[in-house]
């Protein structure tokens, strides 16, 4: 008798349903499944692990990761099948998340996540090998890609692995504790480790007595604090200590100074407090502007840090009328982070990125359309200021970056010397975590703060004005790691994005008649009128550096063409030229009689220099005669 296509097809459904059967009590069996906590029939299961033998009366979890739903071993593996400690015990990750094996821990249900991980620039650190191997000669540009894990043993890698490959997150976490100034690394538990004070206290116990087990365990959430960047953030260009206020010395002691603050971190580098940025004043944490789709990335590659960075200062402080988008148009990762943090305005607009459109989902625009944003923190509302009129309506700096105007202070480090020593017994590899026989040593003349230098970002859709400090003035002793190199000096600067934030914007002066503004370095500079004439004139602070002439922390000559054809760790970004700062220059003439407040100046920020120079008063005298 022959089946009937019905017959055959009512068989194949049949085999459809017992095979999903399976897979879904596979799954629950398997502790697989990843659903809301809060779910009244998720919550009713319970796992059956051995682990729950020794271990059943541990608390501190955060829902998400609670051991009854989720089990022990989704996280720390082993045996969960067997009630004899060593053989339950065997395989155990005892610190998951580190991305070594976090294939087999945390990314098991949060695979998204790790695949962004693992290409995002905290873990390849491919901008700083980049510029690092360019800089070395080992690189044609500081535009390539890399990996921090794949380094060998040129100099240019030998000098990442002995001073630079600490801060990364494929950097291991191998002892248990919070995460401090001295963490580097831990991959997930980099950021999502969190201790009480009751599991620290646990944890000390039991490393006084392996007997005492703890009976409070760490938790794994999404409550980052500034501590959580700080160990990382606080070298390089010193993000995490600017926006505390606070900028590193060169000192060994704490100096006895009245009315001045200092402090020495854990690594016994000691700081003098410069003034904190205006939002850390305020109680905001590096999170509250940073998301998750830039700290973890999103899966793309970049370059350098700046291209990964997607946040601006207009996406809060509109000019307008705000971008945004509504809870039923959030990506599926944003609706994971706003159900973690348990937010409750479904309801009302939230403000997204101009670049990249990620939603900013802790804000909101209330019924009257006034913006707020809630602190990752503590839940504390911050209304948020549009831009004010001076900033909205001045056309004449609408290509400057927010931080241009409004960056208290940056670090600048100066005469920077290294040399290889491959004697030293002390040298320690920071990649393999070893010590070894021979080190790059680098030596530092000053390390001291100022305003900014400005310099001149040209894209192809854009042509912007930001900051920059001295990102290599410096040395390479080539020959003392190969006799057979030449030695080189380097006078780069690199654009920078100081953290250091105030709500009062620098003064007109402090740009077109500051010579650090300028990129000359610090020094006098004067505007002189003889016989008619008007002559600026630039005295140096420093000596002249024999390499190339110029004073030691200068970025360019004054009112001359530099002979260097490198002048950035990045290839789109630039000091201003000798018509760009006669240009600067010009209105700083201006400013050696008019007041900002002035007409006159009203006038050049509404018409522009070139029109405003039609119109000049014939006791104006000017430096430079207009093209």
């Amino acid at each position: 008798m022959k089946r009937t296509v019905k017959s055959y097809f009512s068989l194949l459904f049949a085999v459809f349903i017992f095979l999903v059967g399976l897979v879904f009590i596979y799954f629950i069996t398997q502790n697989s499944v990843i659903v809301d906590p809060d779910n009244s029939e998720y919550s009713q299961l319970e796992v059956k692990e051995s682990c729950l033998n020794c271990h059943n009366v541990m608390t501190g979890f955060s829902p998400f990761h609670d051991p009854k739903k989720i089990g022990c071993a989704s996280c720390h593996l082993g045996n969960i099948e067997s009630a004899d400690k060593d053989i339950a015990h065997q395989n155990m990750v005892l610190i998951p998340g580190n991305l070594s094996d976090v294939e087999n821990t945390c990314g098991k249900c949060h695979v998204k996540e790790m695949e962004k991980v693992n290409q995002s620039l905290m873990t390849t650190n491919s901008g700083i090998v980049a510029v690092d191997k360019f800089i070395f000669g080992e690189a044609d540009s500081p535009d390539l890609t890399y990996h921090i894990k794949e380094l060998q043993f040129s100099a240019a890698d030998k000098h990442l692995r002995d001073l630079c490959a600490n801060c990364h997150l494929g950097a291991p976490k191998s002892e248990f504790g919070k995460i401090d100034q001295l963490s580097r690394g831990g991959g997930c538990v980099a950021c999502h480790l969190n201790y009480s004070q009751e599991a620290e206290k646990a944890l000390d116990n039991y490393l006084s007595n392996s007997e005492n087990l703890p009976k409070i365990h760490p938790s794994i959430d999404v409550k980052m604090s500034n501590n959580h960047c700080y160990g990382c953030h606080s070298r390089s260009s010193r993000i995490s200590t600017n926006y505390e206020g606070w900028h590193e010395t060169l000192l060994e002691n704490i100096p006895q100074i009245e009315n001045q603050n200092f402090k020495r971190n854990q690594d016994g580098r000691i700081y003098s407090f410069q003034g904190e940025d205006v939002h850390h004043k305020g109680g905001m944490l590096c999170i509250d502007c940073h998301t998750s789709h830039e700290v973890m990335g999103d899966g793309k590659t970049y370059l350098h840090e700046e291209n990964a960075v997607k946040i601006e200062c207009a996406d809060c402080h509109f000019k307008d009328e705000p971008q945004t988008v509504t809870y039923a148009e959030l990506d599926t990762e944003s609706y994971f982070v706003w159900m973690h943090r348990e937010y409750q305005h479904k309801d009302k607009k939230m403000l997204k990125k101009r670049k990249g459109g990620e939603p900013l989902i802790n804000t909101f625009l209330d019924d009257e359309k006034k913006a707020f944003l809630i602190g990752k923190e503590n839940g504390k509302l911050f209304p948020i200021n549009k831009q004010p009129s001076i900033c909205a309506n001045d056309l004449s700096h609408q290509n400057m970056s927010c931080s241009t105007c409004h960056a208290q202070w940056a670090p600048k480090c100066i005469g920077c010397h290294n040399s290889f020593d491959p004697n030293d017994p002390q040298g320690y590899d920071l990649l393999d975590k070893k010590f070894v026989k021979g080190q790059w040593i680098e030596h530092v003349f000053e390390f001291e703060t100022d305003m900014p230098a400005l310099g001149v970002r040209t894209t192809i859709d854009e042509r912007k004005i930001e900051p920059a400090i001295p990102g290599m003035i410096m040395t390479i002793d080539h020959q003392s790691f190969d006799d057979e190199k030449i030695n080189s000096f380097h006078r780069l600067y690199a654009p920078n994005s100081p953290h250091t934030t105030s709500a009062k914007s620098r003064s007109c002066i402090s740009c077109h008649a500051n010579p650090v503004a300028l990129g000359y370095g610090k020094g006098k500079l004067t505007y002189n009128v003889t016989n008619g004439k008007g002559n600026w004139h630039f005295d140096p602070a420093y000596a002249l550096n024999e390499n190339d002439g110029l004073p030691e922390d200068a970025w360019i000559p004054f009112l001359k063409n530099p002979s260097a054809k490198t002048f950035s760790t990045r290839t789109d970004f630039k000091p201003f030229s000798v018509d760009e700062q006669k240009s600067l220059l010009t209105v700083g003439a201006c400013l050696q009689c008019h007041q900002p407040e002035t007409e006159q100046i009203k006038g050049l920020l509404k018409n522009g220099l070139k029109n405003s120079l039609k119109n000049l008063d014939e006791r104006c005298i000017l430096p430079f005669k207009s093209k």
